[in-house]
């Protein structure tokens, strides 16, 4: 197949995928964890060999300028590859979600009613720099019975190619389709384009990556698309509260790592408790270099603090995603004025509320339009392999079907099935 004609290829792609999508569908979970398992060892012994493929993309990538946090994504380390085999054995353990079949209610008809989980088809991951998203994307896709067409960055080209070559090999070794997970093996942007266009082969579009990426695909895509834009998430620290946790929750939300998305970009502080939290919270952000942009109020109450890089915030500081070590701070009066703000401005990633008054951290469950609201915990925790789910193929601020981190389930919907014994409609 000619990969230079991409309205062929990218054709013959499809067509592959649905085949594969029809046997992924009705294999067996014995099959589905053999694959896995192998892949595993498949990755720890070709160690080397991924090595090699990843320094020609490293190579490349420095030759062209790429900035140092793009090569630094691009490295597929003896680590990385450890850890992405230790998950491909972790989905293998876990339970199989497809085929099982919940809520079956008896009707006064006769007939039992409930809801069968089954897999999505086949979908597109489009992604960047990392070359571990393969494996992550590939698992996931052989656990929950689907195909899926990659489609990596072209600086990692060449690690990419390595990494599935093992997965396929994994694929047919466990009796399965090679053709379950396919890499697009073009770096024409023309190929994504075609992606996102193609309903009859494709069900549903995963975009990883930057801003830019994912709003170019969503406007494009002809198919159902899980996305997430922006990771503006806040912490409300509350009038009501134990300032030792407040302290050290804030803390890690902000400064853990800055470059996630589940990282805290916006701190609320109740009115009350700015005079005690404030100096505490801005005298770590100090040490560690982090700058506040802050309302009057805050201002105020952080003058005092040695070292403390204070600025005035903007009216676009409240929506900013930073992914750096720069935190907004805003004083409100109520937990009224901290919900409003969070549904305004926030980007229905991820909130937290600080407090100890469980009436307002129930309201803030409640009220908080967003993918994961916490209470007394770091934004830092939403993620799919912290909250149980295996892995994460990514994380969805959507409303419909796949809503936060996404693992195997979101990768499932569920259809109704009837049970009857010839029961007829009157």
């Amino acid at each position: 197949m000619n990969v230079n004609d991409i309205p062929a290829y990218m054709a013959h792609v499809g067509v592959a995928a649905r085949a594969a999508a029809t046997a992924m569908a009705a294999a067996s979970t014995a099959a589905k964890n053999a694959a896995l398992r192998g892949l595993a060892q498949g990755l720890r012994a070709a160690v080397a060999e991924l090595q090699a493929a990843n320094t020609k993309d490293l190579d490349a990538a420095r030759a062209a300028g790429l900035a140092a946090p793009m090569v630094d994504r691009l490295k597929l380390s003896p680590a990385t590859i450890a850890t992405v085999a230790e998950g491909c054995e972790q989905l293998a353990a876990m339970p199989d979600p497809v085929g099982e079949i919940t809520n079956v209610k008896r009707r006064p008809t006769g007939i039992s009613v409930g809801q069968m989980r089954v897999p999505l088809g086949v979908f597109g991951m489009i992604y960047e720099s990392r070359p571990n998203v393969t494996i992550e994307a590939a698992s996931l896709a052989i656990k929950s019975g689907n195909a899926c067409i990659l489609r990596g960055g072209s600086e990692a080209l060449q690690s990419n190619l390595a990494l599935w070559h093992l997965v396929q090999a994994a694929l047919v070794q466990a009796g399965l389709p090679a053709d379950a997970v396919q890499l697009v093996q073009t770096t024409d942007r023309a190929a994504v384009g075609r992606l996102i266009a193609m309903p009859e082969y494709v069900d549903v579009i995963i975009p990883r990556g930057g801003k830019g990426l994912i709003e170019r695909i969503s406007a494009e895509a002809k198919v159902p698309v899980i996305k997430h834009l922006d990771g503006n998430c806040h912490v409300y620290v509350d009038a009501q509260v134990d300032l030792d946790m407040a302290v050290a929750v804030t803390d890690n939300a902000k400064t853990n790592k800055y470059s996630p998305c589940n990282a805290a970009e916006s701190l609320l502080v109740h009115a009350d408790q700015a005079a005690a939290f404030l100096p505490r919270i801005g005298a770590i952000f100090a040490a560690k270099g982090v700058e506040m942009r802050c309302d009057a109020g805050a201002k105020a109450a952080l003058q005092g603090v040695a070292g403390a890089r204070l600025a005035d915030a903007t009216e676009a500081d409240w929506a900013e995603e930073y992914l750096a070590p720069i935190v907004s701070i805003k004083l409100v009066s109520g937990l009224d004025e901290a919900i409003a703000h969070i549904n305004r401005f926030g980007s229905h990633h991820t909130d937290a509320i600080l407090t100890s008054n469980h009436p307002n951290a129930m309201r803030f469950l409640r009220e908080v339009d967003s993918a994961s609201v916490m209470v007394n915990a770091s934004t830092r925790f939403a993620d799919g392999f912290e909250y149980g789910l295996g892995a994460e193929i990514g994380i969805s601020t959507d409303k419909f079907h796949a809503r936060g981190p996404v693992g195997l389930e979101g990768l499932t919907s569920m259809k109704w099935v009837v049970l009857g014994q010839g029961e007829v409609r009157q």
